[in-house]
């Protein structure tokens, strides 16, 4: 019997005892955001184990359906919002949710109700399932984001609780299922990274306090929609190829799901830009505010570099509806100073949270 590989086991950070121990820093906290949270961890687990588990056939295979977006959904995208909505509602701790897949928000009934306004895409990227691969290597490229708010009166609330912008979330994270399942974490007190250790069934703390480099190396976009460009976007892109100042280029990493740029310039040390602009065909961009653009713009300012929008900072953007579209850029802190420059916005706006 290894009783030094049992005790290091139980030296090991869970999601939980992490999320405790950040509640314990609060004397006010009531411990309602950690049993949220907690419901989310569950319904990640659920949908990571269906991922896992589940036939190609199966997964692929069209509900018959589409979403408000018109995008076909696959069972998987249905099976992952049912399972969020009753993680959610059954907390007792919700009172509207927002999901990409429902046309309208679901108000909780009044009997499960709770101070919390969860804003989710259950199942980011879900078209690249469609590649012929198998699951088991299918890495990074179906993700959830979520973002919460608190609801100013939980008996009465409102979309007017909804609409409002991301600098007034109190929590947001993503996780990403593949050949590992990784969750990332903020509560408003910086990133953390967990992933889920399936001997344990537990998400295990293995990246703590992340940190984006203050400039980076690496910029991220669809260069086939480079024609449709105006004019900031292409002179920044065509300074990241060129520069300058003498420097290095940077180089293009451009995997097609946002979330999974963003983790790869949050944890692997190179920094850089994701870039998705508004352009001729999407002149209101493409990404949705409420559950993409703001949750992760959150988490990269936690992080210390910036979200923008080509006119202001992403988190003090206002929504006027819950599905509306915007563009983004967001990344390390001087990179998209510089787009931000090239836009005429110099210091006007900085970063809500500390560098």
């Amino acid at each position: 019997m290894d009783h030094a590989a049992d005790a290091q086991r139980t030296d090991l950070m869970t999601i939980t005892r992490f999320v405790l121990n950040e509640q314990s820093k609060h004397p006010e906290a009531r411990g309602d955001l950690t049993i949220l949270l907690n419901h989310i961890v569950l319904g990640c687990k659920f949908v990571c184990s269906s991922v896992s588990k589940a036939g190609l056939a199966k997964l692929i295979g069209l509900a018959g359906e589409t979403n408000v977006q018109g995008e076909e959904q696959k069972k998987l995208d249905v099976l992952s919002n049912q399972v969020f909505v009753k993680a959610l509602t059954s907390s007792g701790r919700t009172c509207i949710l927002v999901s990409e897949e429902d046309e309208e928000a679901i108000f909780v009934e009044s009997s499960k109700r709770g101070r919390y306004i969860v804003v989710f895409d259950p199942l980011d990227g879900s078209s690249n399932i469609d590649c012929g691969v198998s699951i088991g290597t299918l890495a990074f490229t179906c993700t959830q984001i979520f973002g919460i708010y608190v609801a100013k009166d939980k008996q009465n609330p409102s979309l007017e609780d909804v609409l409002r912008p991301g600098n007034k979330m109190v929590a947001a994270g993503y996780c990403m299922y593949g050949s590992s399942c990784t969750l990332v974490l903020s509560t408003g007190n910086g990133v953390n990274g967990f992933t889920l250790d399936p001997s344990l069934g537990e998400f295990i703390l293995t990246h703590s306090n992340i940190k984006i480099p203050q400039k980076g190396k690496i910029y991220s976009v669809n260069e086939g929609n480079a024609q449709n460009w105006d004019e900031q976007t292409t002179k920044y892109v065509e300074k990241c190829k060129f520069p300058q100042d003498g420097s290095s280029p940077k180089s293009l990493r451009y995997i097609g799901s946002m979330v999974a740029d963003v983790h790869r310039t949050l944890l692997y040390g190179h920094g850089g830009m994701f870039m998705y602009p508004a352009d001729k065909k999407s002149p209101n961009g493409k990404l949705r505010v409420l559950y993409e653009v703001f949750p992760m713009s959150y988490l990269v300012e936690q992080a210390g570099g910036q979200a923008f929008t080509g006119k202001q900072r992403a988190l003090d953007l206002v929504p006027n509806k819950i599905h509306e579209r915007s563009p983004v850029f967001l990344g390390s802190y001087d990179d998209v100073e510089e787009i931000k420059q090239l836009y005429g916005v110099k210091n006007s706006i900085s970063n809500g949270f500390s560098k």
